[in-house]
């Protein structure tokens, strides 16, 4: 009875096992997009609950002040190019005499550009008002401000301030400064010098003209096709880094890539999948909340370098001394042209290489020991070789341009006791405030009105 009885136990449990359900794959395999999208909706109302949509949005794959100030070309059309990464905020256009140039009437939260694709806040007119002053800055991602909290923290936004404050003052407080006409008796006449002299009370325009990426070549075109027509008082150059990164074939920087592509079809073809992929993944926030908050992207130095999308800095630089003085040569050339067509308009030109982090090497602060670990051990020799070509440039070209002035900019920023530099070469707020404020004191010089000798008929009583 036993047996019997166990052997049929055991026959029902083999028979239950075997009209046990198993799920099908196919039905595993459908019920993922359905998880995925559930996770999807869920992400989307937690994202919208915490108020964080706007800035999840504007995220794509990297910090998100790289992504507001990297370069987005576009073809003729406005549309982005086919195999060229559309993710950066600041639009540029292909141009046929400067390579490309900003789109106008753009802005994000950090910058403005306005309708003459200058870093401004206000349009300007080519007609300029009696009673204005412009000073127009060039160079590259340096000057334009890269990294900047908005436009009135770059040099030229707190350059301006620095100037009509001065005019403020003077109007304010006159007795502060020298008078119109010198007094008379000599202890009075070496009080009234011993104030500050005035400048010429004006409306003072510094317009940003500088554009990320740009070469001497390309602000040579800048300063004779969109410059000039706008009647400058002066004009601030502030540039050299690029000048080293940029292969001595090419006579400036163009949109990258763009030869590749039209020589090679194919890879042009994979290129825009690839990047039509990857728009499509990146519209999920599922996806942008992992890599944002979970993997958390940190800055590379190398990131925030444009216009090149792949190539790093120590890969630009070159280590073949005829290749840089091919370089240096085409600066010089360049530099040449820029001072013949100031020197010809009579505008005061004022040249400055831009800082690099090497000169920090002595005290860095905060980031700067970090970047400069990165750059590798061969950085600061490559680009102190580099600069002291690009110095020696700009002396030879001063020695036939006497409206040149130079400043030496390593030393102000050295001066910052605070971190300076937020990669190679862009630099922070406070460094911007006092590259602004070298500035002021180099340019005020020529602003200043000359006091008249008193010339009363009778002496004024005691």
């Amino acid at each position: 009875m036993f047996f019997r009885s166990s052997r049929k136990s055991s026959w029902s449990s083999r028979s239950l096992y075997q009209k046990k359900k198993v799920v099908p794959k196919r039905w595993i395999l459908l019920s993922i997009p359905l998880v995925l999208l559930g996770l999807e909706l869920l992400t989307r109302l937690v994202v919208s609950a915490t108020g964080k949509a706007a800035e999840l949005n504007a995220f794509e794959g990297e910090p998100l002040n790289l992504t507001a100030y990297r370069l987005k070309f576009l073809d003729p059309n406005g549309k982005p190019f086919d195999g060229l990464p559309d993710h950066g905020q600041l639009a540029a256009r292909r141009s046929p005499m400067m390579g490309y140039r900003l789109v106008g009437n753009q802005q994000n939260s950090v910058w403005k550009i306005n309708e003459q694709g200058f870093r401004s806040d206000q349009p300007i007119g080519v007609e300029k008002p009696k009673d204005e002053v412009r000073v127009f800055i060039l160079g590259g991602s340096t000057a334009f401000g890269q990294l900047s909290a908005n436009n009135q923290s770059t040099i030229a936004g707190q350059l301006e301030t620095r100037l009509n404050q001065q005019v403020t003052a003077q109007r304010a407080t006159p007795n502060k400064f020298r008078p119109d006409t010198l007094p008379y008796f000599a202890d009075e006449l070496e009080k009234a010098l011993k104030l500050p002299p005035r400048i010429r009370e004006a409306r003072y325009r510094v317009v940003n003209a500088a554009v990320p990426g740009y070469a001497s070549g390309n602000e040579l075109a800048q300063l004779a096709f969109e410059v000039l027509p706008y009647q400058p008082d002066a004009i601030v150059l502030l540039n050299g880094y690029a000048d080293l990164l940029v292969p001595s074939i090419q006579e400036g920087t163009d949109i990258p890539g763009t030869d590749a592509m039209l020589g090679n079809a194919s890879q042009h073809l994979m290129a825009g999948l690839s990047n039509n992929i990857g728009n499509f993944f990146n519209q999920f926030y599922l996806i942008k909340g992992f890599q944002y908050w979970i993997l958390r992207p940190q800055a590379g130095f190398h990131q925030m370098i444009p216009p090149a999308f792949d190539a790093s800095v120590q890969n630009s630089l070159t280590s073949d001394a005829q290749e840089l003085e091919r370089r240096t040569n085409r600066y010089r050339q360049n530099l040449q042209q820029i001072a013949r067509l100031t020197s010809a308009s009579k505008i005061p030109l004022f040249v400055a290489l831009q800082p690099e982090v090497s000169i920090r090497r002595s005290k860095p602060a905060g980031r700067e020991k970090e970047i400069l670990e990165q750059l590798g051990s061969n950085y600061p020799e490559q680009i102190k070789s580099g600069y002291t070509k690009l110095q020696t440039s700009i002396e030879q070209v001063k020695k036939s341009s006497p409206q040149l002035a130079t400043l030496n900019l390593a030393e102000t920023v050295n001066g910052t006791q605070t971190a300076v530099f937020q990669d190679a070469i862009h630099l922070s707020d406070d460094a911007n405030r006092a590259i602004a404020n070298r500035l002021f004191d180099t340019l005020t010089p020529r602003l200043h009105v000359q006091p008249k000798p008193y010339a009363g008929g009778e002496v004024p009583p005691t």
